[in-house]
């Protein structure tokens, strides 16, 4: 039995979810910014992990893009 994704933090990415949430984006720049991760995603470094982390985030809280 695998869990989602969603349910499995990445190890390196602290619990930040005790703060205030700030609207910072425009819906456009959401899914911009999402498509960014999704590539750094995609690169085998170490900023891949985390980026992939951010990546489900945001998605699960931003509208699709249609």
């Amino acid at each position: 039995m695998t869990l989602p994704d969603a349910a499995v933090p990445a190890p390196s990415i602290p619990a930040q979810d005790s703060g205030p949430r700030l609207a910072l984006f425009t819906h456009s720049e959401a899914h911009d910014l999402l498509r960014l991760l999704q590539l750094v995603t995609d690169e085998d470094d170490e900023l891949a992990e985390e980026a992939s982390w951010f990546a489900r985030q945001l998605e699960a809280r931003i509208p699709p893009e249609n």
